[in-house]
């Protein structure tokens, strides 16, 4: 601050002359004023002299300044104008109020002539002002101009520096188009992986006379391999069964347009096969590497597989489409993979200190009953055995009171808080039934950090499964969770013993999936069904466990009353029982509606006491009620299906239902035309 202040002392200044000038002539007037009045007139002479001469400086400064000014200005301007970038000045409401060449030649390339004073949103619909202000600095808007990609970024300036000066907006406009072609045709050719894998090969093969199994399997071959060509892709088989197809991107879009029709062409071949044969396909996609569109394949044929079979997946990251599934699952005639699961359960249950069996939540008599078959497994190998329920629930009130009657089932049936308890205490075996989705599962917090878990399960597999099980059965083909676990018990040891109670439970479990043997009934539902009644299930008590109560009678009665028709073939009915029974009623009353003459599907909506919007869909097969019900987040079986929805009336869950309904039926239509 002193050097600065010394530095000022030593700068030029007139005006300290002057002021040294006056003393001294003040001084020489004591000794002589004659001399003092000349050096009054010289003085004034001086200050009228350095006032002309400022003032011509600063004239001259000034003129500098604006000609400087003028220079920068005309430079600015010209600049601006002749910026190989295009500019655009808009109001804070997105009115152009000037805009450069440039911008101008992209305007008029697009049939845009009249400019000023138009809004830019009405002039380019790609273009949203809104959306624009609200990214942060580092973020661009990608907009899209005819033929051209442009990034756009806005600079918000005041139009002078007074406080209630209006805003204005400059936008600049980086054209974008070789890179987003290059990314474009960069991601059209990215490779495809199709896994395909003939489901009932085996079943299809064998239904063949042998001199025509050769024509078979060439015929299959050929409709591949045709399929192929269409999309310009190779095609490898790699084992009798399965094949490998890779293609690029852009063909994805022709495939799923045609909803892949290779699966109804290979659904109709006729070579003196009895059994028509089915394809999975999984098609991965969008991966990072190749690797991983490999993973994204292999996770979408196995969700076909686990759906039933004849359809494609399409797996594209975190996104899942599928196609086809119109066709029953095909009843597998060997049974080694039973034999395996049970030998291979018996392993876990030997290594394990105790076993914790739970189904879903709300269990059914077919979760109940399989979740009693494998406690009594693992009682028989002398294991502690516990099955985690919350409680009763209509479905399973009399079985659930039979079984309250019992000392051994009161010490038996624990909730998830205990279970929790005792989890940690010992190696704990944690098998899962009648359900495979984690949420959907009795006490959730069992399979976090658990690798010891088991999944036996026969709905059809939906995207979000439990993953890292020791071991898994699941098959669509199955008709209940009874029927697998009682082929389980069957090869797990030749002296199992089952109590009375528990052969009743899984004959009801089965009874209520199959409807009493009438739907998606096999060979070996039967033969489950002989070995437990040669367990001791008296299939009168079995009868019981369906029995009703009047009060539900009246209720079903009462919303079959209210059915309506929907396109002549689907009954559509809303329960209005709020009780804790009202899924259950809602359920029946689905069963109940079939019956009516024409209907080929029926769907029931009602309110749970939770508040939550239900829907319980039944299908005489024709229809996929699973389908329909996925579009609304729910899922289970063609015949037998569910949904539920939340923050959401009954009455606009069934305009979404309805919109379900069209669309699955349309794409259906789509698919058979």
């Amino acid at each position: 601050m002193k050097k600065s202040s010394l530095l000022q002392f030593f700068v030029p200044d007139t005006r300290i002359y002057m002021i040294i000038i006056t003393l001294l002539i003040g001084i020489l007037a004591w000794y002589n004023q004659a001399i003092a009045v000349v050096g009054v007139f010289l003085l004034v002479y001086l200050l009228v002299y350095n006032l002309r001469v400022s003032n011509i400086k600063r004239q001259e400064w000034t003129r500098y300044i604006e000609r400087l000014s003028a220079d920068v200005d005309t430079a600015t301007r010209e600049s601006i104008l002749s910026m190989p970038i295009p500019l655009t000045m808009l109001d804070i409401d997105g009115t152009i109020t000037w805009y450069n060449r440039k911008f101008a030649d992209i305007l008029e390339e697009n049939h845009q002539t009249e400019l000023l004073e138009k809004k830019l949103d009405d002039l380019l619909p790609d273009f949203h002002l809104k959306e624009l202000l609200e990214k942060e600095n580092e973020e661009l808007l990608q907009v899209k101009v005819g033929n051209r990609s442009f990034k756009v970024v806005a600079n918000v300036v005041k139009r002078d520096k007074s406080a209630t000066a209006e805003h204005l907006m400059i936008l600049y406009w980086f054209e974008t188009t070789p890179y987003e072609n290059l990314k474009r045709k960069y991601n059209s050719e990215k490779l495809v992986l199709a896994l395909v894998q003939v489901d009932n090969y085996d079943e299809a093969i064998k239904s063949t006379d042998e001199a025509n199994r050769s024509k078979v399997i060439a015929e299959i071959d050929q409709q591949l391999h045709r399929w192929t060509g269409q999309v310009k892709g190779v095609i490898r088989k790699y084992e009798q069964d399965k094949y490998i197809v890779i293609f690029e991107y852009h063909q994805l879009a022709q495939l799923e347009a045609k909803r892949f029709d290779i699966l109804d062409s290979i659904r109709e071949i006729q070579a003196g096969n009895h059994i028509p044969p089915t394809l999975s396909i999984g098609v991965g996609s969008m991966g990072k590497d190749f690797q991983e569109t490999l993973a994204y394949a292999n996770t979408a044929k196995d969700l076909c597989l686990g759906r039933g079979g004849d359809q494609t997946a399409v797996k594209r990251q975190d996104d899942i489409k599928f196609y086809g599934g119109k066709t029953r699952a095909v009843e597998k005639r060997t049974k080694v993979k039973a034999r395996v699961i049970a030998y291979g359960l018996r392993q876990l249950m030997e290594q394990a200190d105790q076993v914790l069996v739970m189904g879903h939540k709300q269990p059914d008599l077919d979760a109940l009953g399989a979740a009693l078959g494998i406690y009594r497994a693992a009682r028989n190998r002398k294991k502690d055995a516990y099955v985690v329920m919350s409680g009763s629930n209509p479905s399973i009130e009399v079985l659930y009171d039979m079984m309250m009657e019992k000392e051994v089932y009161q010490k038996a049936i624990i909730t998830c808080a205990e279970a929790m308890r005792i989890k940690g205490k010992a190696r704990t075996l944690v098998v899962v039934v009648d359900t495979h989705r984690p949420a959907y599962t009795e006490c959730p917090e069992l399979l976090e950090n658990n690798d010891r878990v088991v999944v036996i399960d026969h709905h059809r597999r939906s995207t979000d499964f439990i993953e890292n099980t020791l071991l898994t059965y699941h098959e669509t083909y199955a008709s209940s969770t009874c029927e697998m676990v009682t082929e389980i018990l069957y090869y797990m040891d030749d002296k199992m013993t089952l109590e009375t109670l528990e052969a009743e439970a899984m004959m009801a479990g089965i009874a209520l999936d199959t409807k009493n043997f009438t739907f998606k009934t096999g060979v070996r539902t039967f033969e489950a069904a002989s070995y437990l009644r040669r367990a001791g299930a008296d299939t009168t008590m079995v009868r019981q466990m369906f029995q009703d109560d009047l009060e539900s009678i009246v209720s079903r009665a009462e919303v079959i009353k209210k059915a309506e028709m929907m396109m002549d073939q689907i009954a559509i009915a809303i329960s209005d029982d709020h009780s804790s029974h009202a899924q259950l009623v809602a359920a029946q009353a689905a069963d109940s509606m079939l019956a009516i003459r024409g209907a080929k599907a029926s769907f029931v909506l009602g309110i749970n006491t939770e508040g939550q919007v239900f829907i319980s869909g039944r299908s005489l097969g024709e229809i996929n009620v699973q389908v329909i019900l996925e579009k609304l987040g729910g899922g289970g079986h063609m015949t037998v299906a569910g949904a539920q929805l939340e923050n959401i009336t009954i009455e606009e869950a069934k305009e979404q239902l309805i919109q379900a309904i069209s669309e699955a039926l349309n794409e259906e239509k789509e698919e058979t035309s």
